[in-house]
């Protein structure tokens, strides 16, 4: 199916999926390359995502891997002022340098309705990535906002998945949210076999008539079942995203971006 995304009044297409490419201001990320620290860091991987074709950039500030020690609020607010200028400085420095390169959308990944309204309010955000399964708080705020939202189910199985997406899309429509993405949740509240049969009936999920991120880059249901590292995903991440997209996802959230990109293409190659 086809989607778009209203962008603070820019209609963005989905009918070519998208790479968001994850950028981690923690120091704690499950992933150690995503962890950026430093302005330079920051920089460069905002430049790393957009030149290698990324077109949506997640940044978060408070790590939600499992076993993972909880930041405040206020943690999260400082780390998310220090990066996100950098990050939206980088971003405009590198389209004004670039002709006909697509405007990259900037997602905050966060929980909290108060790091949200910060980041969208004072930087500019273009869009929230929540991974709670969502609070009435967390609606009203995205909902006066005006900005997209990602969706996450923390659900174990397609049915419980489906209908927990019904109840909070409706939620969400009754406070006036227009753009809802839904995220199925990789890795949320599942076990092994439970993400696998998941992603075997992802297709499925298309009853909801609303577009599919998939974040499933390097996560332990690859290093797991491999019995490699997370710095050895890479190729069972790749397979994964190919069963994705062929599955009907709109957006990958990834760390990898130009392999992503070019799993983009080629699926798309074979659509068409």
């Amino acid at each position: 199916m086809e989607y778009t995304l209203n962008i603070r009044g820019r209609l963005v297409e989905l009918e070519e999926p998208q790479v968001m490419g994850i950028l981690n201001a923690t120091p704690d990320s499950f992933y150690a390359n995503s962890r950026m620290q430093t302005e330079e860091d920051l920089a460069n991987r905002t430049k790393q995502i957009i030149t290698e074709g990324g077109t949506m950039i997640d940044v978060g500030a408070c790590s939600t891997r499992p076993g993972a020690n909880m930041v405040s609020a206020e943690e999260e607010m400082e780390r998310l002022r220090k990066a996100l200028p950098v990050i939206q400085n980088t971003k405009e420095q590198i389209i004004k340098e670039s002709e006909g390169m697509p405007y990259p959308i900037v997602s905050v990944d966060t929980f909290r309705p108060e790091v949200a309204r910060m980041a969208v309010e004072e930087f500019g955000v273009d869009m929230v990535n929540d991974v709670s399964e969502g609070t009435p708080e967390m609606f009203r705020m995205v909902a006066r906002l005006r900005v997209p939202y990602i969706l996450t189910s923390v659900q174990a199985d397609l049915r419980g998945t489906l209908m927990a997406f019904a109840t909070k899309v409706q939620q969400l429509r009754d406070y006036g949210q227009k753009d809802i993405i839904l995220d199925p949740g990789f890795g949320f509240g599942k076990t092994l076999d439970d993400n696998y049969q998941l992603m075997n009936q992802l297709e499925k999920m298309q009853v909801m008539e609303l577009p599919l991120l998939v974040g499933v880059s390097r996560k332990t249901m690859i290093w797991k079942l491999l019995d490699c590292t997370p710095d050895e995903a890479l190729n069972g991440t790749t397979v994964l995203h190919t069963i994705a997209l062929m599955k009907g996802a709109s957006i990958l959230r990834v760390h990898d971006v130009k392999q992503a990109t070019e799993c983009v293409k080629i699926v798309r190659r074979l659509k068409d």
